[in-house]
């Protein structure tokens, strides 16, 4: 009876994982596009975006470096290997992104709140694999 109760668990535990999975997949595929998509407004030099960013302050160079990582980032999580990387640096993007709305530039953060939010859980969801990557490095 304990070993029926142990496989059950087993095989519960392993469908639950692939649910999971496919979440975070979801999740990192839709944060991609829309990091894809603004990425490449800002190195193109979207008008609104130029606007934005001489709001700021702080010179277009910033501009470019953050639609750079925001591309290299959306690359990094459709990389199985490197997906929790890529989420992690874009976490750090959205949170720089969110206090520049809040302290700066006002303007509602609510994007760039549920961007940081979605990259947080992928980055959550893929820790393992962020350690594996970075155990290898060394």
């Amino acid at each position: 009876m304990a070993q029926v109760l142990t496989e059950d668990m087993r095989a519960g535990s392993g469908s639950r994982a692939k649910i999971v999975n496919v979440l975070l997949w979801i999740l990192q595929i839709g944060a991609a596009g829309m990091f894809l998509m603004v990425g490449f407004l800002k190195l193109s030099g979207a008008a609104q975006l130029v606007g934005l960013f001489e709001a700021i302050g702080l010179g277009q160079w910033l501009r470019y470096l953050t639609g750079t990582l925001e591309v290299v980032g959306a690359i990094l999580l459709l990389i199985p290997r490197t997906s929790g990387l890529g989420a992690l640096l874009l976490v750090g993007v959205m949170a720089g992104a969110v206090m520049t709305h809040v302290f700066i530039v006002g303007g509602s953060p609510l994007m760039a709140i549920v961007l940081l939010v979605v990259t947080g859980i992928v980055a959550w969801g893929r820790r393992q694999r962020t350690l594996n990557l970075l155990g290898q490095q060394r």
